[in-house]
Protein backbone atom coordinates (compact mmCIF):
# COMPACT_ATOMS: atom_id res chain seq x y z
CA UNK A 1 0.00 0.00 0.00
CA UNK A 2 1.31 3.44 -0.95
CA UNK A 3 2.03 5.74 1.98
CA UNK A 4 0.58 9.29 1.76
CA UNK A 5 3.54 11.53 2.65
CA UNK A 6 1.37 14.59 3.39
CA UNK A 7 -0.65 12.50 5.87
CA UNK A 8 2.55 11.06 7.38
CA UNK A 9 3.83 14.59 8.08
CA UNK A 10 0.66 15.27 10.08
CA UNK A 11 0.78 11.88 11.83
CA UNK A 12 4.41 12.43 12.84
CA UNK A 13 3.61 15.93 14.13
CA UNK A 14 6.23 17.49 11.87
CA UNK A 15 6.30 21.23 11.28
CA UNK A 16 7.62 22.38 7.91
CA UNK A 17 9.57 25.65 7.95
CA UNK A 18 8.91 28.33 5.35
CA UNK A 19 10.45 27.49 1.98
CA UNK A 20 13.57 29.60 1.46
CA UNK A 21 13.94 31.93 -1.49
CA UNK A 22 16.78 31.00 -3.88
CA UNK A 23 20.10 32.40 -2.68
CA UNK A 24 21.45 32.69 -6.23
CA UNK A 25 20.61 32.21 -9.87
CA UNK A 26 18.89 28.80 -9.90
CA UNK A 27 15.49 27.13 -9.69
CA UNK A 28 14.51 25.59 -6.33
CA UNK A 29 12.98 22.59 -8.14
CA UNK A 30 12.97 21.35 -11.72
CA UNK A 31 10.90 18.59 -13.29
CA UNK A 32 12.42 16.68 -16.21
CA UNK A 33 10.35 13.80 -17.55
CA UNK A 34 9.39 11.73 -14.48
CA UNK A 35 12.04 13.19 -12.20
CA UNK A 36 11.98 16.03 -9.68
CA UNK A 37 15.34 17.63 -8.96
CA UNK A 38 15.66 19.75 -5.83
CA UNK A 39 18.47 22.30 -5.47
CA UNK A 40 20.64 22.22 -2.38
CA UNK A 41 18.69 23.05 0.77
CA UNK A 42 19.97 24.26 4.11
CA UNK A 43 18.47 23.84 7.59
CA UNK A 44 15.76 26.47 8.01
CA UNK A 45 14.08 26.65 11.42
CA UNK A 46 10.31 27.07 11.70
CA UNK A 47 10.86 30.81 12.39
CA UNK A 48 12.68 31.16 9.04
CA UNK A 49 16.20 31.53 10.47
CA UNK A 50 19.17 29.42 9.37
CA UNK A 51 20.85 26.91 11.63
CA UNK A 52 24.61 27.49 11.65
CA UNK A 53 27.78 25.83 12.87
CA UNK A 54 30.58 23.53 11.81
CA UNK A 55 30.68 19.86 12.72
CA UNK A 56 33.69 18.90 14.81
CA UNK A 57 34.14 22.52 15.95
CA UNK A 58 30.80 24.09 17.01
CA UNK A 59 28.52 21.06 16.71
CA UNK A 60 28.73 17.37 17.53
CA UNK A 61 27.48 14.46 15.42
CA UNK A 62 24.01 14.40 17.05
CA UNK A 63 23.52 18.15 16.55
CA UNK A 64 24.58 17.68 12.92
CA UNK A 65 22.09 14.83 12.52
CA UNK A 66 19.31 17.10 13.81
CA UNK A 67 20.41 19.79 11.36
CA UNK A 68 20.27 17.24 8.52
CA UNK A 69 16.75 16.28 9.60
CA UNK A 70 15.82 19.97 9.52
CA UNK A 71 17.21 20.16 5.98
CA UNK A 72 14.78 17.35 5.13
CA UNK A 73 11.87 19.37 6.52
CA UNK A 74 13.08 22.40 4.56
CA UNK A 75 13.25 20.32 1.38
CA UNK A 76 9.72 19.00 1.88
CA UNK A 77 8.53 22.59 2.33
CA UNK A 78 10.35 23.67 -0.85
CA UNK A 79 8.78 20.80 -2.80
CA UNK A 80 5.27 21.61 -1.54
CA UNK A 81 5.74 25.33 -2.26
CA UNK A 82 7.28 25.06 -5.73
CA UNK A 83 5.95 21.72 -7.00
CA UNK A 84 2.80 20.74 -5.10
CA UNK A 85 1.56 17.66 -3.31
CA UNK A 86 4.12 15.22 -1.99
CA UNK A 87 1.92 12.28 -3.04
CA UNK A 88 3.07 12.92 -6.62
CA UNK A 89 6.50 11.61 -5.53
CA UNK A 90 7.05 7.90 -6.04
CA UNK A 91 10.46 7.56 -4.41
CA UNK A 92 13.78 9.11 -3.44
CA UNK A 93 16.36 8.33 -6.13
CA UNK A 94 19.59 10.16 -5.20
CA UNK A 95 20.77 12.26 -2.28
CA UNK A 96 23.95 14.33 -2.03
CA UNK A 97 24.60 15.33 1.58
CA UNK A 98 27.22 17.97 2.25
CA UNK A 99 28.51 18.53 5.78
CA UNK A 100 30.30 21.69 6.92
CA UNK A 101 33.04 20.15 9.03
CA UNK A 102 36.38 20.83 10.62
CA UNK A 103 39.46 18.87 9.51
CA UNK A 104 39.47 15.46 11.14
CA UNK A 105 35.67 15.10 11.35
CA UNK A 106 34.88 11.81 9.63
CA UNK A 107 31.22 11.11 10.49
CA UNK A 108 29.53 12.72 7.49
CA UNK A 109 27.42 9.60 6.71
CA UNK A 110 26.10 9.49 10.31
CA UNK A 111 25.14 13.18 10.07
CA UNK A 112 23.31 12.74 6.74
CA UNK A 113 21.38 9.84 8.27
CA UNK A 114 19.23 12.56 9.87
CA UNK A 115 17.95 13.48 6.40
CA UNK A 116 17.65 9.90 5.17
CA UNK A 117 15.78 8.70 8.26
CA UNK A 118 13.23 11.51 7.84
CA UNK A 119 12.66 10.60 4.18
CA UNK A 120 12.11 6.96 5.23
CA UNK A 121 9.58 8.09 7.86
CA UNK A 122 7.68 10.26 5.37
CA UNK A 123 7.81 8.10 2.21
CA UNK A 124 8.27 4.64 3.80
CA UNK A 125 11.48 2.61 3.93
CA UNK A 126 11.11 1.15 0.44
CA UNK A 127 10.54 4.51 -1.30
CA UNK A 128 12.22 6.91 1.12
CA UNK A 129 15.74 5.51 0.84
CA UNK A 130 17.71 5.92 -2.37
CA UNK A 131 21.37 6.03 -3.32
CA UNK A 132 23.44 8.57 -1.43
CA UNK A 133 26.74 10.34 -1.02
CA UNK A 134 27.87 12.19 2.11
CA UNK A 135 30.87 14.48 1.91
CA UNK A 136 32.62 17.11 4.01
CA UNK A 137 33.29 20.65 2.86
CA UNK A 138 32.89 24.33 3.72
CA UNK A 139 29.30 25.51 3.19
CA UNK A 140 27.87 28.99 2.56
CA UNK A 141 26.63 31.09 5.50
CA UNK A 142 28.26 28.57 7.86
CA UNK A 143 25.27 26.22 7.60
CA UNK A 144 26.08 22.78 9.06
CA UNK A 145 24.43 20.69 6.33
CA UNK A 146 23.21 21.10 2.75
CA UNK A 147 21.39 18.43 0.77
CA UNK A 148 20.31 18.19 -2.85
CA UNK A 149 18.10 15.36 -4.06
CA UNK A 150 16.40 13.72 -7.00
CA UNK A 151 12.97 12.06 -6.78
CA UNK A 152 11.00 9.84 -9.18
CA UNK A 153 7.45 11.00 -9.89
CA UNK A 154 4.30 9.02 -10.58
Amino acid sequence: MKQDPDLRIVELGLILPPAPKPAGVYKPVLVVDKFLYVSGQGPIRSDGTLMTGRLGADLDKEEGKLAARQVGLTMLSTIKTHFGELKKIKRVIKVLGMVNCAPGFEQQPAVINGFSELMAEVFGEENGIGVRSAVGMILPSNIPVEVEAMFELY
